[in-house]
């Protein structure tokens, strides 16, 4: 098993290398010179050539792709071009409202999702699994811009139970402002995590082994709970993991509509305003983040299934 681990963790230098590569591309080949995004359209040709000395856009590309992988390293982004912070202190200023969203709403929906599943499976082919289905599936056809807007006018506006917007930065103040978006996060996710968690808990019901363990007399609930759960793990865990990286960002919607200063706002303020550095440096870390998340999954794998290790 821990051949295995440090194999995985190897793995992902050349994945890392080559998403740095396709980010390096896009921004600075397809996207072509950010010169011009930067100086408007009457600056002169001396103008632009001091700033693309500046900014060093007037060396090779190997050499600019060099120093790109130099900042993935130290973790030292620059500047921003349009508030001229350093990006990686605005990255960790972020994190701190974006995690204050996301990690409570994360565990509420996660907890609520496998427990649900776990219901419906248990009543599987009865009312309340039908019901639970339909709702998820209504919970999943509408956008989270709906859940906004609906939550925004009526619980905020009408009723007046939450902030229309705003944050702050200690507790428990904090909390009434991030109540309602963390409300709608647990709605909006909740109807996919229970489809998602259902079907991977209906797989193990209908295995020999299910079907074995009913012969020799255990009850549903002791099946389903001590043996098709834990069975199940491989796939809720990929799914939990891979939305890991939400937890850093937030969801963009959430935070950009109801004024919190996080990530997922800070993104969204770099893509109005052309900030190339700031979105060339969340696309990264989001990018980094999705490979480390694969790795996390790979390796939690091999605790909850040892044969893993062996393949």
């Amino acid at each position: 098993m821990l051949f295995y681990i440090i194999r995985k963790i190897i793995s992902t230098i050349p994945t890392i290398f080559g998403v740095a590569l396709i980010v390096f591309i896009l921004f600075n080949l397809v996207g072509g010179d950010p010169t011009y995004q930067m100086v408007g359209r009457h600056a002169n040709a001396q103008q632009i050539e001091e700033l693309r000395h500046e900014y060093g856009f007037d060396q090779p590309k190997y050499i600019q792709f060099s120093h790109y992988l130099k900042q993935i390293v130290t973790f030292d982004y620059g500047r921003s071009y349009a508030t001229k912070q350093p990006i990686n202190q605005m990255i960790l200023n972020g994190i701190g409202p974006s995690l204050s969203l996301m990690l409570p709403s994360f565990f509420v929906t996660t907890i609520l999702a496998v427990s649900t599943a776990l219901l419906v499976a248990y009543f599987r082919g009865r009312a309340i699994d039908k019901i639970c289905v339909i709702i998820s599936v209504f919970g999943m056809s509408i956008s989270m811009l709906a859940y906004i807007l609906f939550g925004q006018y009526f619980f905020a506006y009408k009723m007046g139970w939450f902030p229309i917007s705003g944050y702050e930065t200690t507790w428990p103040e904090c909390f009434q402002y991030i109540a309602l978006p963390m409300i709608i996060f647990i709605i909006v996710s909740l109807g996919y995590d229970v489809r998602f968690y259902r079907t991977a808990i209906l797989e193990e019901v209908n295995q020999d082994y299910v079907r074995t363990a009913r012969a020799k007399g255990l009850s549903e609930s002791a099946i389903l709970f001590k043996h098709v759960l834990k069975n199940s793990m491989i796939p809720i865990i990929t799914n939990v993991v891979i939305e890991i990286p939400l937890l850093i960002l937030g969801a963009f919607l959430l935070e950009s509509f109801f004024g919190i200063p996080g990530l997922g706002s800070i993104t969204i303020d770099a893509v109005h305003n052309s900030d190339f550095p700031v979105i060339k440096a969340m696309t990264t870390l989001v990018a980094i983040l999705y490979v480390i998340g694969n790795l996390a999954t790979d390796i939690l794998y091999t605790f909850v299934d040892p044969r893993v290790s062996l393949k």
